[in-house]
């Protein structure tokens, strides 16, 4: 069987290197929403809208991308409009101790009408596209087999635009933070227990603050990832429910950011496999292609859903002064 396989090129190291490639372009925004999202829970709040933060971040960062010639000015641009869609979040949620997820199924409806509406108006007749993003291989691992990706044009593991590795270091700083810092201290507090942190002196609103702007910034930056590396386009479906993917990730990786990240490259990779089976020659429906993901959403979720953890405050306004 392993030989018939790879003698049809489900195996070839072409159509290997296609899947891991794939896996990485359809992860890193998962995984830069996933980070976001976890914070954003271990405080205390659940940030349903975290699918409109990608879809504004992703029309945010193609525009200051495509007008301002630098995939950077793309990047800080999107996350700027991710936190500042975040910003509702913090003031209804947060503030006015609003329903979280009411909230934040408003905030994503309004931001895939306002993102439509928007980008119809401007470039409706000139569909504009962007060129392909500079990779960074790094010496002798890019020559690497399957992994390396060096001459292959969207690269591998080894060979990635520097936001991927940067995206990495963040997770292993999210990590630390939360586990060896005082500022991790506070957020876990927010989320678990925010009475005490209250009586302790720290602001439990300010602390559920920069959390949600922080969540609204990595989910910006996800869906410029999107706009800018991924598709080097901008459409009102590009995000294609991967806000709500995120959302499961964070709860299934039970506060622990690397974990997030893992997660972000199986689902990147059940999302390239039209990649690979073009390169295998293999016949797949692409209905089948675009249902797989959330298919694989319900399998994981019956299998480790009970595992999940969440806060016990998650989702849960806060009255200062209460215990």
């Amino acid at each position: 069987m392993t030989t018939v396989l790879a003698a049809t090129g489900v195996f070839s190291e072409q159509a290997l290197t296609a899947l891991v490639a794939g896996a990485i372009l359809a992860g890193v925004p998962l995984m830069f929403a996933a980070l976001g999202e976890l914070v954003s829970q271990r405080a205390g709040v659940l940030n349903i809208g975290l699918e409109g933060m990608m879809l504004m971040g992703a029309y945010a960062g193609f525009v200051a991308a495509y007008h301002g010639g630098s995939e950077w000015l793309g990047f800080g641009a999107g996350m700027l409009a991710g936190a500042g869609v975040s910003l509702l979040m913090v003031l209804f949620c947060v503030r006015w101790g609003l329903d979280q997820i009411v909230t934040g199924i408003a905030i994503t409806l309004t931001c895939e009408g306002a993102t439509a509406l928007i980008f119809e108006s401007e470039f409706a007749e000139s569909r504009p596209t962007l060129g392909a993003t500079d990779k960074l291989a790094i010496a002798g691992l890019s020559d690497l087999p399957v992994v390396g990706g060096k001459g292959e044009s969207n690269g591998s593991v080894f060979t990635q635009p520097l936001i991927v590795y940067l995206g990495l270091v963040l997770a292993v700083l999210v990590a630390w933070m939360l586990r060896r810092t005082h500022m991790g201290l506070n957020v876990r507090a927010a989320g678990d227990a925010p009475g005490a942190l209250d009586a302790a002196g720290v602001s439990v609103f300010a602390t559920r603050s920069w959390a949600v702007l922080f969540a609204g910034a990595m989910a910006g930056l996800g869906g410029a990832f999107l706009a800018i590396v991924s598709a080097g386009l901008f459409q009102d479906t590009i995000v294609g429910g991967r806000g709500f993917i995120a959302i499961v990730l964070a709860m299934l990786a039970r506060s622990r950011p690397l974990w997030a990240v893992v997660g972000a490259m199986l689902f990147g990779a059940s999302l390239s496999i039209a990649d690979w089976a073009q390169v295998a020659q293999i016949n797949i429906s692409t209905d089948f292609v675009f249902m797989l993901p959330f298919l694989l959403v319900l399998v994981v979720l019956v299998l480790f859903g009970r595992r999940a953890y969440l806060p016990a405050a998650l989702a849960l306004p806060y009255e200062r002064g209460s215990r």
